[in-house]
């Protein structure tokens, strides 16, 4: 059933998801600040992706309002406020605490890069499986032009993308990829014109769906846990044990056999 929801609580700042049958659409709504990320808007990011999490969505979209930026980063009028001990206490720990939790949803999770994303604004598409990009991104870690550095994860998911030597190079010189280099390192998954960027994503989310929904969100596990060295030969035998006893394991088998295309009920 193709439903669609609309959340958006009274109190919430910049942030509403909205959900289209299987797909969750959560919009960072501050354009006029070109979508900079405050303490506020970062704690109501994290109470919509725990509702996301919970709902029935099996695909999760994270876009921005506007048409010049993703996300330039950390508002610098509010984090220039703060204290050292603040910075460590407060700042650095809810960036991390949120984005880390965009990272381990179980649902996959796409960024739909269009603009500027840069310093916090990168972090944040990081933190998401995939970053499809309109040929107007641009991406970068800025931090070391203000005394600081990437606080909120780029040191370590950038490195895990790219490269150390291609994270230390954006990260030293600070230098902004365009759109086409970014998908050449493999930052952005995919690019598109600004035009066609709905469909394109539309494309992907097609894709993914296709697949069966507990196999897609336990290979999402899997393939996160390889990247700090995991081992496959341990989790893959207990992943492929649970994916072994649902029901969409037998409806892939069969449909398979009998050449159909299988419909996957999600149990």
């Amino acid at each position: 059933m193709n439903t669609t929801e609309i959340h958006q609580n009274v109190g919430r700042i910049n942030v509403s998801w909205n959900r289209a049958g299987r797909v969750a659409t959560i919009l960072i709504d501050r354009p006029r600040k070109l979508n900079a990320l405050t303490l506020e808007l970062l704690d109501n990011l994290y109470t919509e992706l725990r509702a996301i999490e919970n709902s029935d969505a099996q695909v999760v979209l994270l876009k921005t309002a506007g048409d010049k930026a993703f996300c330039v980063g950390a508002d610098i009028t509010q984090f220039a406020q703060f204290t050292p001990a603040q910075m460590w206490k407060r700042w650095i720990t809810e960036g991390h605490r949120v984005f880390n939790f965009l990272a381990q949803l179980r649902q996959p999770t796409i960024a739909v890069v269009d603009g500027i994303a840069v310093g916090g604004g990168l972090e944040l598409a990081l933190a998401c499986d995939l970053r499809v990009g309109a040929t107007t991104a641009r991406l970068g870690l800025p931090e070391t032009s203000l005394g600081t550095i990437p606080g909120w994860g780029g040191t370590e998911r950038l490195t895990h993308v790219v490269g150390a030597a291609r994270a230390k190079e954006m990260i030293f010189t600070r230098r902004q990829l365009d759109a086409e280099t970014a998908l050449t390192w493999g930052l952005l998954t995919a690019v598109s014109d600004r035009d066609s960027l709905a469909t394109d994503v539309g494309v992907i989310v097609d894709r993914i769906l296709e697949g069966a929904p507990a196999a897609v969100q336990v290979s999402k596990q899997l393939v996160d846990a390889a990247a700090v060295g995991a081992p496959s030969v341990i989790l893959e035998a207990l992943g492929s044990g649970f994916t072994a006893s649902t029901d969409d394991f037998a409806v892939g088998v069969a449909a398979f056999q009998n050449k159909t295309t299988p419909v996957f009920t999600n149990s």
